[in-house]
């Protein structure tokens, strides 16, 4: 499978978090723009409620600071001075953000200090434990190993179907056949694709070309346009890998009958088939076929091996496998 990018696992900016949780964290930046840039090491999100009582031990100052409802408190009853003195001891901890929840007031002092050490100091209306359930779930995301790789992505009746091989083969025909008969397409020639935490691959379009089709003769489509909002995805998890090829091309040909094939991404073996393309046979059919399955197979019914104990049933019965 062709790659257009790496794998990588990295820490992720300040700047990052808030493109990527726009609509779901709701931040908005009060001070300390010069550090949205700073990295956030670890995904985890930290209450300083100790820090700003002054004990640092084993701070965790990777981490996003979250001040929350107990916190705010705590500052409210501090007069100016002191409570400027504590959240000075908090800043100079070289944390990478402070946010405060619930759309608490931000106090002058603060507003200064996070000009001073460069540390963003951002605000969200939502409550603290919908804030840090959100957050963590975002941060998941962005320092989650990821790639881009060469293919089309639909989604075929719940099973999430990446469909690749060379150029001139028909993946965009193919995936345009199948949104045509209701099935939903996630992303058209480059497909982005991440390993969460639980193990599964994850497929999402690049943003850029998310929602359209180039098709050869017609150019460039935007799908739901078209097909309806129902006609797209914005992720999915990747089930089954299709390889489009030639035919006499086809390596599973040469694999022993039963023999089922699997491809790595990101360190997850993905089931894979091979479909040749050939004039005048309909691979969306085909791929459709393959999808569903796999979809059975995972309710428990495999046909390939219901067939094979049935043979060797007949044949140790003594019977004629062809009757």
């Amino acid at each position: 499978m062709a790659k257009s990018g790496t794998d990588r696992k990295y820490p992720v900016r300040v700047a990052d978090v808030l493109e990527a949780g726009a609509d779901r964290l709701k931040l908005e930046v009060v001070a300390g723009t010069a550090g949205l840039g700073h990295l956030i090491r670890e995904g985890a999100i930290n209450r300083p409620g100790l820090g700003l009582a002054g004990f640092f031990k084993h701070f965790p100052n990777r981490r996003i600071q979250v001040i929350g409802l107990a916190e705010h408190a705590y500052l409210d009853s501090l007069g100016p001075d002191e409570r400027a003195e504590r959240s000075e001891l908090l800043f100079s901890q070289r944390v990478p953000c402070v946010v405060f929840t619930r759309g608490k007031r931000i106090y002058p002092e603060l507003k200064e200090l996070a000009d001073k050490y460069r540390v963003p100091l951002l605000r969200t209306p939502l409550i603290t434990k919908h804030f840090v359930n959100a957050a963590t779930i975002v941060m998941e995301n962005l320092r989650a190993p990821r790639l881009k790789v060469q293919g089309t992505m639909v989604e075929i009746m719940g099973i999430g179907v990446l469909l690749e091989g060379r150029s001139g083969l028909g993946k965009s025909d193919t995936a345009l056949a199948l949104v045509r008969r209701g099935h939903s397409l996630v992303a058209d020639d480059i497909t982005a694709v991440r390993r969460d935490s639980a193990g599964a691959i994850i497929a999402s379009p690049v943003k850029v070309t998310q929602y359209h089709m180039e098709i050869r003769g017609l150019g460039i489509i935007h799908v739901p346009s078209l097909f309806g909002v129902s006609s797209v995805r914005e992720e999915k998890r990747l089930d089954l890998v299709v390889t489009l090829c030639a035919p006499g091309d086809n390596p599973s040909a040469d694999e022993a009958p039963g023999t089922s094939l699997t491809r790595d991404i990101l360190g997850v073996s993905i089931p894979q088939v091979y479909v040749e393309v050939d004039a005048g046979r309909d691979i969306s059919n085909v791929v459709e076929t393959a999808a569903l399955n796999m979809k059975l197979r995972r309710l428990g019914h495999d046909a390939e091996k219901e067939l094979d104990e049935r043979l060797m049933a007949l044949l140790s019965e003594g019977r004629d496998a062809s009757e």
